[in-house]
């Protein structure tokens, strides 16, 4: 179940958010991003779903907002995108 959990990162964001996620937080508001902000905009998020459901939606939005990206710097991760010492594989070393 852990392979199918993904989050949304920016390409230069340093932390990765699974293991560093204030420091990933920090990070992306000094920049400006908001992602969470923008990607609960983009969800369509229900008390009435179950967490299954829910967590279907906000992967969904995930893809959106990467598809539809101009700028490329979003970028779909899970956890073993990430070494062992929090850097981002290459992106020919993950899997999307």
């Amino acid at each position: 179940m852990e392979n199918n959990v993904f989050m949304i990162t920016t390409i230069d964001n340093p932390f990765n958010p699974f293991t560093q996620y204030d420091e990933w937080l920090a990070f992306d508001e000094q920049m400006g991003y908001y992602t969470n902000n923008y990607l609960a905009r983009i969800a369509n998020t229900s008390f009435e779903l179950s967490e299954s459901e829910e967590n279907e939606e906000i992967d969904n939005a995930i893809d959106e907002i990467v598809r539809l990206d101009p700028f490329l710097m979003y970028r779909k991760v899970k956890r073993s995108d990430y070494d062992s010492q929090n850097h981002l594989k290459l992106a020919t070393e993950t899997t999307k």
